[in-house]
């Protein structure tokens, strides 16, 4: 009859021989002083920089990330990965592949520099197609095409200076390019209710703006 303590233990997990001397070499040359330890950073470095591209251009799409932005965080977060994982070489167990606990690493930094780079963007695009489909989008009918290219227009100006750069991304991503909130949230690291106050809170000074130009009834502006 086996005990209570040892069924509650998890399974321990063995690698292959050929894995495990691969994991102690790179625990070995990182932790030690020199050349050797310059060599296997080196050699790291590289392995972390492909993970970190391939990441950067999973989530660059979504993000509209292209050229030289896309390099510069790769560059940055195998650089701060790196520099994480030394600091650390001597917690890894030894449970899996030694690369495979490192691209941990830099998938999560990846994540954190893609989250802050598109809130600290506040240059964000619009074409003239996604600005005809605002003012049906934010709930407001023109009568005539005069009226809707003048209305058009005044909702143009109410995002450019009326909202704040983060109102701005998040009115983006929901009402023009039609993003999940649950994806937004995910790509940001924000919580839903933060996502939804800010929504709240940009459509609201939106119609405020629209009804001080006669653009929408004040009653419409809740």
């Amino acid at each position: 009859m086996k005990s209570q303590c040892s069924e509650s233990l998890p399974p321990v997990r063995v690698v292959a021989s050929e894995v495990a001397r691969e994991n102690r070499v790179w625990v070995r040359d990182l932790s030690s002083d020199g050349a050797r330890r310059e060599l296997a950073s080196q050699r790291l470095y590289e392995v972390l920089l492909r993970a970190a591209r391939a990441e950067v251009g999973r989530r660059a799409a979504r993000l509209r990330l292209v050229g030289p932005e896309l390099d510069d965080i790769a560059h940055h977060a195998a650089a701060d990965a790196l520099l994480a994982i030394c600091g650390k070489v001597k917690t890894f167990r030894g449970d899996c592949k030694f690369t495979t606990w490192a691209y941990k690493f830099v998938i999560l930094d990846v994540a954190g520099k893609v989250n802050r780079h598109f809130w600290q963007r506040a240059d964000v695009a619009f074409d003239d197609e996604d600005w005809e489909r605002l003012p049906a989008r934010l709930g407001i009918e023109p009568e005539s095409h005069a009226e809707s290219w003048d209305l058009m227009n005044a909702v143009h100006r109410a995002v450019d200076e009326k909202l704040t750069a983060k109102q701005r991304m998040v009115f983006v991503a929901l009402v023009l390019n039609g993003m999940s909130t649950d994806v937004l949230a995910d790509q940001l690291g924000a919580t839903h209710n933060a996502i939804y106050k800010m929504m709240f809170d940009a459509r609201r000074k939106l119609r405020i703006a629209l009804a001080d130009a006669g653009y929408l009834p004040e009653q419409q502006i809740a």
